[in-house]
């Protein structure tokens, strides 16, 4: 049930209701029509921007308009009053009786209440952390990884049919730089003193890597020239960076659909061109890609320019500053090719919607992709790229050094073995994903209001508790949820009472807002406030008994006031499993 949704037919049906009256032209266009929450709350429950929207093409003022819909809007049930405001805009207050009505619906919808139908079954791809397999995953990585989870937790909720996907970049100098540091290991597993120079990976992390090269070559590649060493090297050393990047993905329940590698692209099996190769044939078929030079940039020196003939991608007529390269000067396909291609694969596998979270670093990078993206599926496919910022990482407020294992910087298995999986999970999406976070150790464990993720689960565990509470003074409650629809919740008359209704009635709206904007921040952010909401309404209770969830007098109070507890234990239940966290019955 979406309240909103709900009113919104109301205000388009009010609308039709003029236009058969003859009071405003037929037809006029109600898509910008919305219906959201009231900027102040003394406003109502309710506001419209109807006339505002419609007020050109009626030939009305829009305060004229918004009075001749007040009437219409007042006639519905359950509306208390209607009030046009400033210009023209509509405030709809609703009779307490409506409550009962949003709290019903939700228990007897149970998990499924606030889940959409907007995505209309829309197959879209979520391509998410894609870290190089070049050593294990550091922080700023779990950000982008439980953001890209959480994301895509979000959609399918709503309505999406959604795939997640992980590119593997296991082609290029990268994964060269990976072979030639676990060859080091390899020779200092064979008992060689070795020396790791800069350029190369330090991290301790490659030592197993090592004593794999020799449990399966023994010392067989030391007689092998680099050219005949590399690529062997390099497949071991891939496959067990991969492998530790999908346990460490694994300690944050995060697993993928998908683990697309890019090595697939360039692969020329049986003299058959690449996929890299068929793409550019064919937009250099529509003259997307063409043969010329790029004039020196001005200002700033940029990274891919050279003063030579070369194949260029035509960004420009897609938006972009400039046309790209796509071929190296030594006849090797650039990244940007590569990306290219990838993306149009993605698009032939059915996905038309593609969404990519990508790291602070990128962002230049996103023009030149989208043009991309338009011009490879002849503008049928759209990507939506979402930036990840920076993880500030910190114990009681001061900086936390690098991690011995990896050399350079913190991994993402330390911080989740330290303060555990739904700390990490809930912490990251408290905070909208393109501003930068600070991540404090120390704070994620308190047990206190100041730390959303335990207050947010203590909230359910203190539901959970009621409800424990509850059965053994009434033992011959319901079991089953949706029973609980027939307590009589027109008792549910207390401000308290009201405020967590309002604040359910509110969740279907706010998961569709979310997914829209692709924020799943706007759902930790919510559910700390209906969090709040219970703790609050619970403390009132310790001051006024007669405000207490259990009245040990008064069965049928105590049944309305339970069914009030289950929707928000619900709730909190559905919000938590879309970021991927735990809703405990118990804290300890």
């Amino acid at each position: 049930m979406n309240l909103f949704a709900i009113f919104a037919d109301h205000v388009r049906d009010a609308v039709g209701q003029l236009a058969a009256e003859g009071r405003v032209p037929a037809g006029l266009d109600v898509a910008r029509v919305v219906v959201e929450p009231p900027r102040e709350a003394s406003h109502g429950d309710l506001a419209t921007n109807a006339a505002m929207v419609l007020a050109k093409e009626a030939k009305m003022k829009p305060r004229d308009l918004a009075e001749a819909l007040v009437p219409k809007l007042a006639a519905v049930a359950g509306v208390a009053r209607v009030e046009v405001a400033g210009p023209g805009f509509i405030n709809i207050a609703l009779d307490l009786a409506y409550w009962p009505r949003v709290l019903a619906a939700a228990l007897t919808a149970g998990r499924a209440f606030g889940r959409s139908e907007l995505g209309a079954g829309e197959k879209i791809n979520v391509e998410y952390v894609s870290a190089n397999p070049t050593g294990p995953m550091h922080v700023g990585h779990c950000r982008g990884a439980v953001f890209g989870d959480a994301l895509a937790n979000l959609l399918a909720f709503a309505g999406h049919e959604v795939t997640r996907e992980y590119y593997i970049n296991d082609a290029g100098v990268q994964v060269d730089v990976l072979a030639r540091s676990a060859f080091l290991r390899y020779r200092e597993a064979l008992g060689e003193a070795i020396t790791i120079p800069d350029g190369l990976y330090p991290g301790d992390y490659l030592v197993p890597v090592g004593h794999a090269l020799v449990a399966k070559y023994a010392n067989t590649l030391l007689a092998k020239s680099e050219a005949e060493w590399l690529p062997l090297v390099r497949g071991v050393a891939i496959d067990m960076m991969m492998a530790m990047i999908r346990t460490d993905l694994k300690a944050l329940n995060i697993s993928f659909d998908v683990y697309f590698s890019e090595r697939t692209l360039h692969a020329r099996e049986g003299g058959n061109a690449s996929i890299i190769d068929r793409l550019l044939d064919e937009m250099r078929a529509r003259d997307l890609v063409y043969q010329g030079s790029l004039p020196p940039p001005k200002g700033a020196p940029v990274e891919d320019w050279e003063d030579r003939e070369q194949t260029l991608f035509r960004a420009t007529g897609f938006g972009d500053e400039i046309d790209r390269p796509l071929v190296k000067s030594d006849g090797t396909y650039t990244y940007f090719a590569a990306d290219i291609a990838y993306h149009k694969n993605k698009f032939d596998r059915g996905f038309k919607q593609m969404i990519d979270v990508w790291g602070a670093d990128h962002g230049g990078y996103i023009k030149r992709m989208q043009a991309a993206v338009t011009a490879a599926t002849a503008g049928q496919g759209a990507l939506d790229v979402e930036i990840c910022q920076l993880v500030r990482l910190l114990r009681n407020g001061e900086p936390v050094k690098m991690s011995k294992r990896a050399g350079t910087f913190v991994t993402l298995r330390d911080v989740v073995d330290e303060v555990g999986v739904d700390p990490v999970r809930f912490m990251m999406l408290y905070r909208k994903n393109d501003a930068v976070l600070d991540f404090d150790l120390a704070k994620v464990i308190e047990q206190s209001r100041d730390n959303p993720v335990f207050y947010v689960q203590y909230a359910h565990a203190r539901a959970s508790s009621i409800l424990r509470n509850a059965r053994e003074a009434f033992p011959d409650l319901p079991t089953e949820l949706g029973a609980f629809a027939e307590a009589e919740l027109s008792r549910l008359d207390d401000e308290g009472e009201i405020g967590l209704a309002k604040l359910i009635a509110a969740y279907p709206r706010l998961i569709e807002q979310a997914a829209s904007a692709r924020e799943p921040h706007r759902v930790a952010f919510y559910l700390y406030d209906l969090a709040s909401a219970l703790h609050g309404q619970w403390n009132r209770g310790k001051d006024m008994p007669h405000l207490r969830f259990i009245i040990e007098d008064d069965r049928n109070l105590t049944y309305a006031r339970l069914a009030l507890v289950h929707a928000v234990a619900l709730i909190i239940a559905s919000g938590l499993s879309i970021l991927g966290v735990d809703a405990p019955e118990e804290m300890r």
